[in-house]
């Protein structure tokens, strides 16, 4: 397996996860790790519609090869899928619907960091499921909370009515949620 950090291109991952309620964790790396979101129907290649991303702990990059079984007594115990990975390039918007992307490494996670303070990320997927632009939009939650949207943007990948639970097959294995929790324990 090449190592991604001899590549020029920045990673992604989204992992299915069955703990206290179903859930895809949408990770993107940035500044060395991944920050993450839990976006709980799924991402979606419907632009008609927003998902809530709702902010949890940067993982490591390495976390993205994780699938199998977090144990019980562990915190969000239960299967976790690698639903979908590869790469993704970040994009900044030089004029009303024209994006401009960033494909040199240094440059890229620059862009992706200011986005990431700023509560605006704009990027393109090269995954095995989720393909072209998204944004994922900062807001301010309930009370004090703050929330994203995940929001599919228009171009050639958009797809009417998609619904990421129709897919529950592994990117990286072909098993099923219920398949990964059928196997031993395997802790991340």
């Amino acid at each position: 397996m090449k190592d991604h950090t001899e590549s020029q291109q920045l990673v992604f991952v989204v992992q299915k996860h069955q703990a206290s309620t179903l859930h895809y964790d949408f990770r993107l790396e940035i500044g060395g790790v991944m920050p993450s979101w839990a976006i709980p129907k799924g991402p979606t290649l419907d632009s008609s519609v927003k998902r809530l991303a709702i902010p949890t702990v940067d993982h490591a990059l390495d976390y993205r090869h994780f699938e199998g079984m977090l144990p019980q007594g562990q915190e969000g115990a239960g299967p976790v899928m690698i639903w979908d990975e590869d790469t993704y390039t970040p994009q900044r918007e030089r004029d009303h619907g024209i994006r401009e992307e960033m494909t040199e490494r240094t440059e890229a996670d620059a862009v992706m960091r200011q986005g990431l303070q700023e509560g605006k990320l704009t990027f393109r997927l090269c995954g095995k499921k989720l393909h072209g632009s998204f944004a994922l939009i900062r807001i301010r939650g309930s009370g004090r909370k703050v929330s994203w949207l995940l929001i599919k943007q228009q171009d050639a990948y958009v797809q009417q009515g998609y619904d990421a639970n129709d897919d529950d097959v592994s990117a990286v294995s072909g098993r099923s949620l219920a398949q990964i929790a059928a196997e031993p324990s395997i802790s991340p």
